[in-house]
């Protein structure tokens, strides 16, 4: 009996043995090999397959420095622990080639002159000490190093878009070129500085901005990458518009954002004759001069008087989901923009060769219509259509060769982006739709760059529109969220009821 109880505690002993060796096994395990799972829809808390590249293909030593004040108030004792977590998957991804270090700022001989001559700020801070508010400086910041170049994200408040701005700076510190925009600045085209301050800012950080002024230069510097040609209200002469033609045959990528209706104060509107029209529909794609409205619209206030109102304003097309090509990446992520007095485009593809491909960027809903000639802009009129109803089409990409307007020579591939509209990149109206400034810039990135940038950062989503019901599913859930709670617990207490009957029916027998 004494050895048969023996010999089961040694059995015994032997399983916790092995289970604590597995334990271990299965920690050491875990340290060698990285993985998590993000559930999110986005991928929100892990980094992209675009970053992991990026960081995998680094050729040496990328050395991150975090410079975060320990003094700082409770809402960012938790930063810093989220900071590290996102920058220890980079480094697990960069097979040690990124090397990563948290500075305490209070150490350093002389914080405030040494990052500030990396661009990082002071910032101050309201933190309760002893039981009365003051305000302390610290340090939210990090520089990116390799080599002799070195790359700031000045303040890092949250992890919203950290992924963005790491990938972005060593992208911008590894490579060896930057791609180069030009800019045109003549034709009454929109100020970069009093206009669209936002976007050029924007530019500034990934590429070089160089102004273009078609009506001095006889043709478009050769290191241009893209020329952006936003907004312009003045006739393109014959001169100008040759010198945009030999551009594009010569493998440059053209953006144009072209109103095809121009809007002056008090809602004038009248047709917007710049000549470009004629250049584009002999690459293949016609601008109309109209202005097209839809059903999905997005909110605009007026003043009438003394009261300012707002309304659902048609003439300012609220493009959902649906109206995004999935399959370009420039726009396949985004959830919506808000593209104000757009006009539509038309295909020719006559104009087109067989390797052209033309990706139909963003459509309306099928239940637009559109306005020309006589244009009535006032917010509060009964609008309705005057014409059959359909979908539009107001952005386009197309790529491939191009048949020259001028006659001349062609040598490689090029790619055009036009955009039935301007306004929608204005400052202004960036507050009112701050994701049509991701959408502008995924435009430019498509045509400077890869498709890194791109998919990184449409991954937060900022808006989730409901999708358009109709009436009688309107209907439908409006009667569920009245009733449906009700009859869930009467089917409840029936089944309850009949359970409890038949329980005792048989009992009985």
């Amino acid at each position: 009996m004494r050895y048969k109880k023996l010999l089961k505690n040694s059995d015994l002993g032997i399983t916790v043995i092995i289970i604590i060796g597995i334990l271990v096994v299965v920690n050491f395990l875990s340290y060698q090999i990285f993985y998590r799972w993000d559930l999110t829809d986005n991928k929100d808390y892990s980094i992209s397959k675009a970053s992991k590249n990026t960081v995998e293909n680094l050729d040496d030593i990328v050395n991150i420095k975090v410079y975060f004040s320990k003094n700082l108030p409770s809402q960012y004792i938790t930063l810093e622990q989220e900071v590290g977590d996102i920058l220890d998957e980079y480094a697990n991804y960069a097979n040690g080639k990124i090397k990563i270090e948290f500075i305490d700022p209070e150490k350093l001989d002389n914080p405030e002159q040494e990052l500030y001559l990396l661009g990082i700020p002071a910032l101050q801070f309201n933190v309760m000490e002893k039981d009365k508010y003051e305000v302390v400086k610290g340090y939210l910041g990090m520089v990116i190093q390799y080599g002799d170049k070195n790359e700031t994200i000045p303040i890092v408040q949250n992890t919203d878009n950290l992924e963005y701005s790491l990938t972005m700076a060593i992208k911008k510190a590894t490579s060896k070129d930057m791609a180069i925009i030009g800019f045109v600045t003549s034709n009454g085209c929109a100020s970069l500085e009093n206009e669209i301050s936002q976007a050029y800012e924007k530019l500034q950080e990934l590429y070089l901005v160089q102004e273009i002024d078609l009506e001095t230069g006889d043709e478009i510097p050769a290191e241009i990458n893209t020329l952006l040609i936003v907004g312009p209200k003045e006739n393109f002469s014959e001169k100008q518009l040759k010198a945009i033609d030999s551009f594009l045959l010569k493998g440059g990528s053209i953006m144009a954002l072209v109103d095809g209706v121009k809007i002056d104060e008090g809602l004038l509107a009248s047709v917007n004759d710049t000549n470009l029209g004629g250049l584009f529909e002999n690459y293949g794609i016609k601008l109309n001069n109209d202005l097209v409205l839809d059903v999905s619209s997005g909110m605009a206030s007026f003043s009438s008087g003394f009261i300012t109102f707002s309304t659902n304003y048609p003439f300012w097309p609220k493009v959902l989901k649906s109206g995004f090509d999935e399959g370009n990446a420039a726009v396949a992520e985004l959830e919506s923009i808000i593209l104000p007095w757009a006009s539509s485009l038309n295909i020719l593809s006559d104009k087109f060769k067989e390797s052209n491909k033309v990706s139909y960027l963003v459509k309306t809903t099928n239940k637009a219509w559109t306005q020309v000639d006589n244009f009535n802009l006032d917010p509060q009129q009964n609008f309705f259509s005057s014409g059959n109803t359909g979908q539009y089409d107001l952005a386009i990409s197309v790529s491939g060769e191009f048949n020259s307007a001028y006659e001349q020579d062609k040598t490689g591939q090029a790619r055009i982006i036009l955009v039935g509209d301007s306004d929608f990149i204005n400052d202004g109206f960036l507050r009112q739709a701050p994701d049509n400034l991701v959408f502008f810039q995924n435009l430019v990135d498509s045509l400077s760059l890869d498709e890194d940038l791109i998919n990184i950062r449409s991954k937060g989503v900022s808006d989730r529109p409901l999708k358009e019901l109709s009436d009688s599913q309107r209907a439908v859930f409006r009667y569920l969220n009245v009733f449906g709670l009700t009859a869930v617990v009467v089917l409840f207490g029936l089944f309850r009821y009949f359970k409890r009957k038949r329980k005792k029916f048989v009992d009985e027998l």
